[in-house]
């Protein structure tokens, strides 16, 4: 059987999901400060592998790691959801079915203790 990740078309189509996905959170007025100075190339690169490894893909991410490097940048719950929904969002105008958008929206969901800060 697939993974997600697999049915997606491995990494060169995730990265042109999480880069749409970015581009829209740039945008955001809620979201985009959390960005500032940030190297969003490099930040592109560690969504892919992240977003990859919640499709069951081959890069994995702690979730003590997950926990360090948002520690310090004070998101809320109202954050993650506005996030959520601009992940949605993507998902869907890529085209992804609706089974693959729900799989993934939940493991990216199950990240939100240590993400949420505030």
């Amino acid at each position: 059987m697939q993974t997600l990740f697999e049915r997606t078309g491995g990494f060169p189509k995730v990265s042109k999901i999480v880069s749409r996905f970015y581009g829209r959170v740039l945008d955001d007025p809620q979201l985009g400060p959390f960005f500032d100075g940030v190297d969003m190339k490099r930040q592109i690169d560690h969504q892919t592998k992240l977003i990859a490894s919640l499709m069951g893909g081959p890069a994995s991410f702690s979730d003590e790691h997950l926990a360090r490097v948002h520690a310090h940048l004070g998101i809320t719950d109202a954050d993650f959801v506005r996030l959520s929904g601009v992940l949605r969002d993507t998902l869907e105008d890529a085209n992804m079915p609706e089974t693959d958008i729900g799989e993934l929206m939940a493991e990216f969901g199950s990240k939100r203790q240590l993400v949420v800060t505030k």
